[in-house]
């Protein structure tokens, strides 16, 4: 075998060498979902803190404004649009001025979700917390909304 024969069969690869290369370069990566047609839905189970990183009530009523945070960390849990948020905000910001008869204070908390809950932070009380991170503001799907909803039914027997 003369070297320009040699160098003829090295360079030219075979379809096996081009499958094998192939397979060892994507195989790694896999298949996206698993092979399944359908993506799972990946919605955490509901789970409430009171009101996070803040006091539930005052020392008279340690629990006063407690259900505000509950109904806020429903719609935070939920997820959807940036428009939802502004008004899952918006109610609770009501919400806790209702039950403590101030405005100073509600303002302040409501101050505070606007800044810590965007979805984008890796914490547990961003908008969408239900949902693994990286959702950002995404309306749910009608699957996604029964999803919620089933999820929230099996959640509040277990409050009362």
């Amino acid at each position: 075998m003369t070297i320009s024969e040699i160098k003829t069969k090295v360079s030219k690869p075979s379809a096996m060498h081009a499958c094998f290369l192939m397979l060892v370069l994507f195989f790694p990566f896999g298949c996206r979902n698993g092979g399944e047609l359908e993506p799972k839905l990946e919605l955490a189970d509901f789970t409430s803190d009171g009101c996070s990183l803040f006091i539930d009530g005052t020392f008279a009523n340690p629990e006063l404004w407690k259900e505000c945070c509950l109904l806020h960390d429903m719609a935070y849990w939920r997820g959807g649009t940036e428009e939802e948020r502004k008004q899952a905000d918006l109610a609770f910001k009501a919400c806790v001025e209702k039950k403590t008869g101030d405005p100073v204070l509600a303002n302040l908390m409501y101050e505070a979700v606007r800044v810590g809950g965007a979805p984008h932070f890796p914490t547990w009380y961003r908008w969408g917390y239900g949902w693994p991170l990286g959702r950002g503001y995404q309306a749910l799907t009608p699957e996604e909304e029964k999803l919620a909803e089933q999820k929230l039914k099996d959640y509040r027997p277990q409050t009362k």
